[in-house]
C-alpha cells in the first residue's frame, strides 16, 4: 500500500507524469503512485506514426487508482524531420551512429513546456519524465544536461518559480539500465503487456521487433530475467 507524500503545506504532493504508453513512463508512474503522490498523467497526440501508444497510455494510467489522465493534441508533423513524424523517412531496422532519425526535433522541450504549464494550473510541484541516460538511444533531449537546463528555465519562466516555488523536474530512472527499470516496475506490479514501445507498432499495438526501441526493450527483459510480454507482429 502506498504512503501519501505530503508537501510542506500538509497536502498531497501533486505530480505531472509524462506518460507515453511505453515501458519507461509506465514505470515512473508506478513509482510516483507508490510514493503516494497525486498523479496527473499527461500524454501527447503529436502526429506520431501510430496511435497504439496513446491507447497504451490510457491503459497504463487507468491501472493506477486515482490517476487523472489528459491527452494534449499537437502537430509536430507540421515541421517533420523525424521518422516518427514524417512518413517519407523510414524507421531504421539496424543500429546507426550518431543521433538517429527517430529523434523528434524539440519534442521533449515542447512536452516539458506544456507539462510545466499544466503543473502551474494544478499547483503541482513536480514533473516526472522517463528519460534514461543509459539506454537513451542518442537523443540529445534525454541527457542529464538537458534536464538540468530545463529545470533552470522553469525556475525563471513561471509564476511559481518567480514566487520561490519552482516546479521540480524529476527523472527517477535516468541512471538505471533497461533491465533495472523492468525489475523495479515488475516489483511494483506494472503490466508491461499493456505498454507499447515500438516506433512502428501496428494499430493494435503489435511490435515490429527490429527497430531500436524494440531491440532495447527485448534486451532489457532478457537481461532482467523477466519474461517478455511484448506482442510482436
Amino acid at each position: 500500500m502506498n504512503q501519501v507524500a505530503e508537501a510542506e503545506s500538509g497536502q498531497p504532493v501533486k505530480a505531472v507524469i509524462l506518460t507515453s504508453g511505453g515501458l519507461d513512463s509506465a514505470t515512473i508512474l508506478a513509482l510516483a503512485h507508490r510514493a503516494g503522490k497525486e498523479c496527473y498523467a499527461l500524454s501527447f497526440d503529436y502526429g506520431q506514426r501510430h496511435r497504439a501508444e496513446l491507447d497504451a497510455a490510457a491503459k497504463v494510467a487507468a491501472a493506477f487508482e486515482g490517476t487523472v489522465h489528459k491527452t494534449v493534441r499537437l502537430d509536430l508533423r507540421g515541421i517533420g524531420g523525424s521518422a516518427l513524424t514524417d512518413d517519407a523517412i523510414d524507421v531504421p531496422t539496424r543500429p546507426s551512429e550518431g543521433i538517429p532519425v527517430t529523434y523528434v526535433p524539440a519534442r521533449n522541450t515542447v512536452f516539458l513546456s506544456i507539462a510545466l504549464g499544466w503543473a502551474e494550473v494544478l499547483g503541482a510541484s513536480e514533473i516526472h519524465m522517463g528519460v534514461n541516460a543509459v539506454d537513451y538511444s542518442g537523443y540529445p533531449d534525454c541527457r542529464p544536461e538537458f534536464i538540468a537546463a530545463f529545470g533552470e528555465l522553469a525556475a525563471v519562466a513561471t509564476k511559481a518559480g518567480v514566487e520561490g516555488n519552482p516546479v521540480k523536474i524529476c527523472t527517477p530512472i535516468i541512471a538505471m539500465s533497461k533491465a533495472d527499470i523492468i525489475v523495479a516496475g515488475t516489483e511494483l506490479g506494472v503490466n508491461y503487456g499493456d505498454t507499447v514501445s515500438c516506433y512502428q507498432a501496428t494499430d493494435n499495438g503489435a511490435a515490429c521487433g527490429v527497430c531500436d526501441s524494440c531491440r532495447l526493450r527485448a534486451q532489457g527483459f532478457a537481461d532482467a530475467g523477466v519474461a517478455d510480454p511484448t506482442r510482436y507482429a
